[in-house]
């Protein structure tokens, strides 16, 4: 039997491939901009790897103009807060020493559960360095997840952009 976290995985996976089915699911309770948005992804679609291990990322997104790692969070509420669970942080660390060394931006996608419209929030890790390229360009518009005065992470989803507006943002780049 999947998890809920396999279920949200294999969403965003479809989501980003393009899958028709799965995008016209989604968009039901959309707006019109989410839904011109999500429509546009079988324009330029992912490849999407689901990767395994626990300090790993949930997914792999690869396409000519951009490829990065994505971890996958859900929740009912819409604040997430890594301290509650100490591998959540050791692994953001870890996430971003990676993603660092090969100058990529690491991408947590935060589903609200039971929300009508677009439910995905896109942030990114805060790195102490500039990437490079396009990845320079992702890293100045994703928001960035809240690191707290304890140094713990926190998704706020109201903060995060949309993930709609993320893919309507890279078919703009990519043309």
């Amino acid at each position: 039997m999947a998890t809920a976290g396999d279920r949200y995985e294999r969403e965003l996976k479809y989501l980003l491939a393009g899958d028709e089915k799965t995008v016209k699911t989604m968009i039901k309770t959309c707006d019109e901009a989410e839904k011109r948005a999500y429509s546009s992804i079988a324009d330029n679609p992912f490849v999407v790897i689901r990767a395994a291990g626990s300090f790993g990322v949930d997914l792999v997104a690869l396409r000519w103009d951009f490829s990065f790692p994505i971890e996958v969070k859900s929740s009912s509420d819409e604040l997430l807060r890594f301290s509650k669970n100490p591998r959540l942080t050791e692994q953001a660390d870890k996430i971003i020493e990676d993603c660092k060394r090969s100058s990529l931006i690491p991408i947590y996608a935060f589903r609200l559960k039971g929300y009508r419209g677009d439910p995905w929030r896109i942030f990114s890790l805060p790195l102490d360095c500039v990437l490079r390229g396009r990845m320079g360009i992702m890293q100045r518009t994703i928001p960035q997840i809240e690191v707290n005065s304890n140094g713990n992470y926190m998704m706020r989803w109201e903060n995060g952009m949309k993930l709609s507006k993320f893919i309507d943002y890279m078919g703009m780049m990519a043309e």
